[in-house]
Parts: C-alpha cells; sequence; structure tokens
C-alpha cells in the first residue's frame, strides 16, 4: 500500500498483545524499544520470523542479531518503559471492536483479518475520491 499510494497514505502500528500468547505483551515492549533505535519494522519482521521462540533471552538475542545496542535495548526492556503504552494499545483496539490480529482501519473503517490487497485498494481508493485525492 505504501508503495503504490506514496504519501496519499500513512501506516501506523499499535500493539494488540492477544492474551493467550503468553509472550505477546513483553514481545510488543521489546518491539518498541528497538523502535527506540529505529529498528522497529526489522524487529517485527524478526519476531514474526519466530513466533516460537519470543522468551526473555531470545528477544535480547535478537536485538544483537539487528545489530542494536544490546545495553539500552536491555535496558529498556527490563524497565517496563513501554508496559503501560502496550496495554493502551490493547485497551483502544479493543474499544474500537478490534477481537484479534491483523486488525486494520482506514480513515475510521474496520478490516479484520488477513484480507487481500485488492479490499484495502478498494476502499483506499473510496477514501481518497471522497476527498478529491485520487
Amino acid at each position: 500500500m505504501l508503495e503504490t499510494y506514496g504519501d496519499k497514505v500513512q501506516l501506523v502500528f499499535r500493539d494488540f498483545p492477544l492474551s493467550f500468547h503468553n509472550n505477546a505483551q513483553i514481545s510488543a515492549e521489546a518491539a518498541n524499544c528497538a523502535a527506540d533505535q529505529g529498528k522497529f519494522w526489522e524487529y517485527h519482521d524478526k519476531l514474526f520470523e519466530n513466533q516460537k521462540a519470543l522468551d526473555k533471552d531470545n528477544l535480547i538475542k535478537y536485538a544483537g542479531e539487528l545489530e542494536l545496542d544490546g545495553a539500552a535495548f536491555a535496558e529498556c526492556l527490563e524497565s517496563g518503559k513501554y508496559t503501560a503504552d502496550v496495554r493502551q494499545d490493547l485497551t483502544d483496539g479493543q474499544a474500537a471492536g478490534v477481537t484479534g490480529t491483523p486488525a486494520f482501519f482506514i480513515n475510521g473503517r474496520f478490516l479484520n483479518g488477513a484480507v487481500p490487497y485488492e479490499q484495502f485498494a478498494a476502499i483506499i481508493d473510496e477514501e481518497l475520491a471522497s476527498k478529491g485525492l485520487d
């Protein structure tokens, strides 16, 4: 979508740690710690590549693999710097009707689950046209 629509769209990522996933909260916090060093998306991708190994030791190991400042990353993770932010994202998502992931909003229009590109494009095209930006 970003490649297709360029600066006409903006991607905002919010955390939604599912309760049945034991390491979801700490993984979300770790991704935010990686964002402090400018590597959110790289770390995000690393987590999805290693979904069965998201314990604290592995989260720190992945930071090293991405050449993050290990001490700063570990301090961020240990401090709980992002605990409240991640919980707030979850609360906000629930209030908006989100029950699982992935979930998307395009100008307030809710898309639930993994939907095809064409469905995103149709809504984005409608939204841009309604604002005269197509």
